[in-house]
């Protein structure tokens, strides 16, 4: 694959040379513009050069007879008010395509307020999306963990949708059909045309398709098949935050242990792996809530093991919210306040899993200050993430059609298999077991 250079030119002036009313800079690399893709492989991750990329947005109702200054400072706190100040001042923002007099301008309906500015995407995992099956219609893929499947946020081009794009051709458009968290890796189905998208979608809406995921989890998980039925609420919209709730939405999981591994020490460091061992399970989820396996393992007390939001216990408490369906430990003021609160003084173990937290928490967070500015837009850079802020152990293993038309299955990915010293299975069997112990009151998935 061909790589590009930005240009060193395109730079906006320094901050002690701000010139008001100057042009905004030429975009460099917009999502039209013409392959190659600006991606290179370092470290075991996959990067793209920083690039100048502009926003536009029509002016919102909220916004209508606002100060521009105010709508940047109040809309978007990813950065500081300077910034947008001097952004305004040297033409970075503009207004109806052209620079704004003074920061004090005032927005009407109908504007279309621009921002042009250096954009810095993460890098992501440098692993490749391989594929489990192709025909005319779908694309069957094994997701890396850490990869967003579209463009949201700070990531754009480090994306599943522009990664298969630059890869098999800038006329190309994938059709995603089933979400996956950014951390979560395995079965993902990229439909060629819209018809397959919306075929495979209204499987997946009648529960017509089986869904079998592997976890990680802290302990040793009880034997035999574990159905756990209890009810899901969303306790924080904000933060995409779930609970068991009486008066949540109806949740069915069946669980299985796969196997379970006793606590080791490294020998080395003379630390032990943790106190209790850890089992991977097999996870069937007969619905599909948000956050359904994470939670319903949290209650059982076996939560994931490196989950940054259900296995804290800076969040929880020591029980980790384990069998806490009334609140009695915890009260659901307590539980957001904390997690609200971390990373303002502390860098937290892993990043935040659910999409809409992710930016702000990366910030707080995983992505550490190194100290550096960037020499074109004078940015923080951040250092590389690390292991934990790019996976976390829980992975699509497979999807069937409850008829048997097809069944597709991805590999078990390294942390679910044995340890080094230990024999343990390094495949899973077929889901009728698991099947089994739901049939006769959810017969949609026999």
């Amino acid at each position: 694959m061909a790589l590009v250079e930005v240009p060193q030119s395109t730079s906006y002036p320094p901050l002690e040379e701000k010139k008001p009313l100057q042009e905004p800079p030429p975009v460099v690399i917009t999502p039209c513009d013409p392959w190659p893709r600006p991606y290179f492989l370092e470290n075991g991750l996959r990067r793209v050069a920083p690039y100048h990329f502009t926003y536009n947005t029509y002016c919102k109702e909220r916004w209508r007879g606002r100060e521009l200054l105010d709508i940047f400072s109040s809309e978007f706190r990813d950065r500081p008010l300077e910034y947008y100040k001097d952004a305004i001042e040297r033409g970075a923002v503009t207004v109806n395509g052209k620079p704004v007099p003074t920061t004090q301008h005032i927005v009407k309906n109908g504007d279309v307020i621009s921002h042009t500015l250096h954009r810095h995407e993460p890098p992501v995992t440098a692993l490749p999306i391989s594929v489990l099956h192709e025909d005319e219609d779908m694309i069957v893929i094994n997701k890396p963990s850490g990869v967003p499947v579209h463009p949201a946020g700070r990531y754009n081009y480090n994306s599943v949708v522009e990664i298969m794009r630059a890869e098999r051709g800038h006329a190309w458009n994938p059709l995603p059909c089933n979400r996956l968290d950014r951390l979560t890796s395995g079965v993902m189905f990229i439909a060629k045309h819209p018809k397959a998208a919306e075929d495979l979608s209204q499987q997946i809406t009648q529960r017509t398709v089986r869904k079998e995921y592997i976890a990680r989890v802290k302990g040793e998980f009880p034997d035999g098949e574990v159905i756990c039925d209890m009810p899901i609420l969303q306790i924080s919209p904000k933060l995409g935050l779930n609970r068991v709730r009486a008066n949540g939405k109806s949740a069915r999981t069946v669980f299985k242990k796969l196997a379970y591994y006793p606590p080791t020490t490294d020998f080395e460091s003379g630390k032990s792996e943790g106190q209790e061992g850890y089992s991977v399970v097999r996870c069937l989820p007969v619905t599909g809530r948000t956050h359904q396996l994470r939670v319903h393992l949290q209650f059982l007390g076996h939560p994931i093991a490196n989950d940054p939001i259900y296995c804290n216990r800076r969040v929880w408490g020591a029980n980790l919210g384990a069998n806490d369906a009334d609140a009695s430990q915890d009260t659901d003021e307590d539980i957001i306040t904390r997690l609200s609160r971390m990373g303002k003084s502390e860098v937290a173990d892993a990043v935040a899993y659910h999409d809409e937290m992710v930016d702000e928490y990366n910030k707080k967070k995983a992505e550490k200050m190194s100290g550096e500015l960037c020499d074109v837009c004078q940015t923080p850079l951040y250092t590389d993430p690390g292991e934990q802020e790019l996976s976390l152990w829980l992975h699509s293993l497979r999807y069937e059609d409850s008829g048997g038309a097809w069944s597709y299955l991805s590999p078990l990915p390294a942390w679910a298999l044995p340890p080094a010293g230990f024999e343990g299975p390094t495949e899973v069997g077929g889901m009728e077991e698991l099947v089994e112990a739901v049939k006769d009151e959810n017969p949609e998935i026999a």
